[in-house]
């Protein structure tokens, strides 16, 4: 069963997010706490979405209890300024071990794309990484088509706060005044 997620379950997430992370080999550097997701997820401005897949019970789940959380999907919208609508990118999708194979990661991609859909957004997006054949594999086979001419960048640590810095900087002939945002 899929639902949306409840404040409730933010510790099951906040599990499912370090698990995640093991699997992808990066567990050193989840540094998020059930305080921040509940805050990004529940508090007065909620950044981010998700949805919980749950066990209906049957042994189609690994044996799972009704209501024990088997997933999650965490989302937020984007926008495109080529299609000037709104669009969801996935952070996470995750399936606990036991219960893959089950249709559950269907279920939860499937929802996201019928809340775009409903909304009238026009893009669904993700990133996997380019070892992680199984999963690259699943999203063909619903029709995703990887973007092979875009490379993702990022910025963080040292690099993102000397960028900051020189935006306010007397060295930035056209540095910003007053932005709130």
């Amino acid at each position: 069963m899929i639902r949306p997620a409840t404040p409730d379950d933010v510790p099951e997430i906040h599990a499912m997010v370090r698990e995640l992370a093991d699997y992808e080999r990066a567990l050193e550097g989840v540094r998020t706490t059930e305080e921040q997701l509940r805050e990004a997820l529940f508090g007065a401005h909620p950044a981010i979405f998700a949805l919980i897949a749950e066990s209906d019970g049957s042994t189609g789940a690994g044996g799972a209890a009704a209501g024990e959380p088997l997933g999650f999907a965490l989302w937020f919208r984007n926008f495109s300024t080529w299609t000037g609508t709104h669009g969801i990118y996935l952070e996470d999708l995750y399936v606990r071990p036991r219960a893959r194979g089950t249709g559950l990661g269907k279920a939860l991609l499937a929802e996201l794309a019928r809340i775009c859909v409903d909304r009238g957004y026009q893009r669904f997006e993700w990133s996997v990484l380019d070892w992680n054949a199984p999963s690259i594999a699943f999203y063909k086979s619903l029709g995703a088509e990887p973007m092979d001419e875009w490379t993702v960048q990022r910025m963080s640590g040292e690099p993102l706060r000397t960028l900051a810095a020189f935006a306010q900087s007397d060295e930035n002939p056209n540095r910003a005044t007053a932005l709130s945002n």
